[in-house]
């Protein structure tokens, strides 16, 4: 690990997460999150089961499942524009 100096006494989890080369995993995993939620909150909006969201994304359940998985860092584009589609919703992507 590396060494903190003075000035830095308090470092950012961030540092930690760097040092740790688990920064990436835990981004992936909250920025999922936070997808999964906004998707689960349209449904509920636009009062949608997941099988009617489903069927609207030309897909599975159990895909659809995955999708709304916090716990599952994996996610295409392909199949995040689908969902936005389904729900009448655009994608929009930044590195900030």
């Amino acid at each position: 690990m590396k060494r903190i100096s003075k000035k830095n006494a308090a470092p950012s989890l961030d540092y930690f997460l760097q040092v740790d080369s688990s920064l990436a995993s835990t981004t992936a995993l909250a920025i999922k999150k936070g997808i999964a939620w906004q998707i689960t909150e349209e449904m509920k909006a636009q009062n949608l089961t997941k099988t009617e969201l489903a069927k609207r994304m030309q897909t599975s359940r159990s895909a659809l499942n995955r999708l709304l998985d916090e716990q599952d860092a994996s996610l295409t584009i392909a199949t995040l524009a689908s969902a936005a589609t389904a729900l009448g919703k655009k994608v929009n992507l930044q590195l900030g």
